[in-house]
């Protein structure tokens, strides 16, 4: 599944080649630090993941055998990771309460979810995905941001695709009841000056 490029350049980095290190360094680093924002809310910790992940994948790299994308191997590194830097620093982040919310309401929201991502507005969702806890934003992010499939996330979090789709549906009802909270003082203005 690796392109004859990503081989090359493992094959380069193998070889002892910095520069192709560096290479892959600079491919890959937007991704990494950006997966990695989303799960530790922390800057910081998130340029320290970033670096780790790196080393880790320098250090592996024999052990990637090309059965999925380089990309997808890379993630799964950076996955895994900010979970030990997570377990790590026993962060405990309350869960957004997700009381009955209609289909209709969820299905509302996704297609609002996709027309806001391609429109000024990714910030106030970026901002919304923070609120969330880090498995939750870290699935948002590789679906919506990164354009994942459910197969990918299913690679890099080492899950079914089955369960990933439900962990991302749950996901998004509690993006939706974080965004509702956020749209809903709009709303009210709206009604009050009719």
């Amino acid at each position: 599944m690796t392109t004859n490029d990503e081989n090359i350049l493992i094959q380069s980095i193998k070889d002892g080649d910095a520069k192709a290190y560096a290479q892959l360094v600079n491919r890959y680093k937007a991704m990494v630090y950006t997966l990695a924002l989303r799960m530790l809310k922390n800057r910081e910790e998130a340029e320290e993941v970033a670096q780790d992940t790196f080393i880790k994948v320098f250090r592996s790299l024999h052990k990637f055998k090309g059965d999925s994308k380089f990309s997808t191997w890379v993630y799964r590194v950076a996955y895994n990771t900010c979970l030990d830097t997570i377990k790590k620093n026993k962060k405990y982040i309350n869960d957004v309460a997700i009381d009955e919310f209609t289909f209709n309401k969820l299905d509302v929201i996704d297609n609002a979810l996709e027309n806001i991502i391609k429109e000024e507005k990714s910030a106030l969702i970026k901002a919304c995905i923070n609120k969330l806890p880090e498995d939750s934003s870290a699935l948002l992010t590789l679906f919506y941001f990164e354009e994942l499939s459910l197969d990918e996330i299913s690679t890099i979090i080492n899950i079914e695709a089955n369960t990933v789709k439900v962990k991302l549906f749950r996901a998004r009802k509690k993006l939706a009841v974080i965004l509702e909270q956020y749209l809903q003082p709009q709303n009210s203005m709206n009604y009050g000056t009719r």
